[in-house]
């Protein structure tokens, strides 16, 4: 073997010995065992999930058809039910391409960094280390806000239920806010004390998720309003945020599908409690994309074909507009209440996973003295086997945020909008450096699931989706918006850049060296 960096995981867990490494984690493989050590890392957390639990645990993390009712009001605003459709189908294409490439990556290196891992070892040798520590960061913060975020969503569709069962309750922000912190508390003690129930979880949430698609579906079939027909809704286009051209107006509402299908890479940051990693990765990322696209794409052209007038469900007194569209379809309050309320169980449990995936990525990030005072973060509690100080920080770093909502809603909404843009570029980073590998013929590490000759082809196809997809988000949903409808991702994505650059010259590129550093390569 040739000389091998010391990973800072080495020396504050251990030192790897020579030769493949007794495994500190529960059931891990040979193949898992290889695998880290390739990689110059310590196992250091506990192997609880199997494939199927790690495809559920992704599924209902993304849960795109409970996703695409709260948000597809921005598309049907933009582009209307054709424009909806159509784009779903076209973001759906074109994610899948990326996540065929990740599925790829996450086949020859199944570790909990993901993109910023994929960034160093695949990049050319240059720019290696800045590249990957500026995705690490992106990759870290946009996980961390994504937590508050979802959590201020499912807060609104519980306002909305109280709201539709009380007309005389008057919202206000701090109710918001005090719910919001109520669910991360929740999903918070789910991933400590009841973690190692998690995988058992997860399954119950999946069963939940098939059964709750049917049950919201079917009342919207068989009791809501008269169908419209097919032709006027798929080939149905608006221009209603004013753009002056349906087309563009179409593509402004991509942002509805992108945020109901984003969210694919959150398996590969639980690679490391995962057995047969390098297998099950690939299979649970595909899976899930082909589920979760087609049990979207059913129940986006069901709610469109039920949807009635835009501008009346709007202006629901709840607040939610498929809180309305569910009532006028069923009309009653109690069957109205248990729909929701699946709504509601199903993006509770997406806000455990994600409050877990966000901790992992910033322990692994940690690990590789990617964020000032690693050394604490990388910590893993000897009994539980689980990053306790990540888990603490994501949690108390999500309530901080939780709290600015009290005193503007427009100021919260300018931090949490960095997710989708900060995960964007992540992905379009590492699809990138893979595609520059294939195009200058460079060998490609072992792996079980290979693209095979359609490789390029498919690296390329997502790297130009990504990146238009990363231009598009950052439109708002008007050509001259409000302080209030603006949409603040690029300042928020700029000032985020602008920042980690800066700490990597004065800070980061002295503690920083990537994880490349740590791999073990043959002589």
């Amino acid at each position: 073997m040739m000389s091998h960096t010391k990973s800072p995981a080495d020396s504050e867990a251990g030192e790897i010995p020579d030769g493949l490494p007794s495994t500190i984690a529960d059931g891990s493989t040979p193949l898992d065992k290889a695998d880290m050590y390739r990689m110059g890392k310590t196992p250091q957390l506990h192997r609880n999930f199997r494939f199927f639990s790690i495809f559920g645990f992704t599924m209902v993390l993304m849960q795109t058809w409970e996703t695409e009712l709260n948000v597809s009001v921005f598309g049907l605003v933009n582009g209307g039910t054709g424009g909806v459709i159509w784009v779903y189908l076209g973001a759906f294409l074109g994610l899948f391409f990326a996540i065929l490439t990740m599925a790829e990556m996450a086949s020859m290196a199944p570790t909990t960094g993901g993109q910023y891992h994929w960034v160093s070892e695949f990049a050319p040798r240059s720019s290696q280390r800045f590249l990957s520590f500026i995705v690490g960061w992106l990759s870290v913060l946009g996980w961390q806000v994504g937590n508050p975020a979802i959590c201020f969503l499912l807060a609104q569709q519980i306002q909305g239920l109280v709201i539709l069962n009380n007309p005389s309750y008057v919202p206000e922000r701090w109710h918001l806010t005090l719910l919001v912190i109520a669910i991360l508390t929740v999903c918070m003690v789910l991933n400590t004390l009841l973690y190692r129930a998690l995988p058992l979880l997860e399954t119950l949430a999946l069963v939940l998720h098939t059964a709750g698609f049917l049950a919201v579906l079917i009342p919207l079939w068989t009791m809501g309003p008269k169908l419209q027909s097919a032709h006027d809704v798929f080939f149905t286009f608006a221009d209603g945020g004013g753009w002056g051209n349906t087309g563009l107006s179409c593509l402004v509402g991509i942002l509805s599908p992108i945020f109901s299908l984003l969210g694919p890479d959150s398996a590969t940051h639980m690679a490391e409690e995962l057995q047969d990693a390098s297998k099950s990765l690939p299979r649970a990322m595909i899976a899930t994309a082909l589920l979760n696209g087609v049990s979207g794409f059913v129940m986006v052209v069901t709610y469109c074909m039920v949807l009635g007038d835009l501008e009346s469900v709007l202006q629901t007194p709840t607040m939610i507009p498929f809180i309305q569209v569910f009532y006028n379809a069923v009309g009653s309050y109690g069957g109205v209440t248990a729909m929701t309320c699946i709504m509601i169980i199903m993006a509770s449990c997406g806000v455990v996973n994600n409050i877990a995936t966000s901790s992992r990525q910033l322990w692994a990030f940690a690990r590789d003295r990617g964020v000032p005072f690693s050394g604490w973060f990388a910590k893993v509690h000897p009994r539980f086997g689980l990053p306790l100080n990540a888990l603490g920080a994501s949690y108390v770093f999500a309530v901080l945020l939780s709290l600015i909502n009290i005193g503007s809603t427009v100021a919260f909404n300018i931090l949490t909008s960095l997710g989708v843009g900060a995960l964007l570029s992540s992905y379009a980073i590492s699809c990138g450096c893979i595609a520059v590998k294939r195009i200058r013929h460079e060998p490609l590490l072992p792996r079980s699931f290979d693209l095979g000759r359609t490789g390029l082809v498919i690296n390329v196809l997502s790297v130009l989706f990504l990146v238009f997809t990363f231009i598009m988000t950052f439109f708002p949903p008007v050509p001259e918006p409000t302080l209030e409808m603006m949409n603040w991702s690029i300042l928020v994505y700029g000032t985020v850049v602008v920042f980690s650059v800066v700490y990597y010259i004065v800070r980061g590129r002295l503690r920083y060296a990537g994880p490349v550093e740590y791999v073990r390569k043959s002589a």
